[in-house]
């Protein structure tokens, strides 16, 4: 499974503005296009691993620092659904 979750961290690290909205709206997941704006910017080239625990939660802390923390919820939510297995 090791190769998924290197697709899946690849595409959170590259991710668009408008990625982030069509799957935001595929996964029930409210967020703005201001706010998805912000939160892409962030994670472009962060090189962030969503399936490790701690990392996963110091990004959420910081999306709540840029976007609120309702959407930092409703993103952790997204996270979620990227890594169930």
């Amino acid at each position: 499974m090791k190769i998924f979750e290197n697709i899946i961290n690849h595409k959170i690290n590259t991710i668009t503005a408008d990625e982030l909205l069509k799957y935001a709206q595929q996964f029930n997941v409210s967020i703005n296009r201001h706010q998805a704006r912000k939160i892409a910017e962030y994670l472009r080239g962060k090189n962030i691993n969503i399936f490790d625990d701690g990392q996963r939660a110091q990004l959420v802390k910081q999306i709540a620092k840029l976007a609120g923390s309702e959407t930092a919820r409703e993103v952790n939510k997204l996270f979620m659904q990227f890594t169930k297995q």
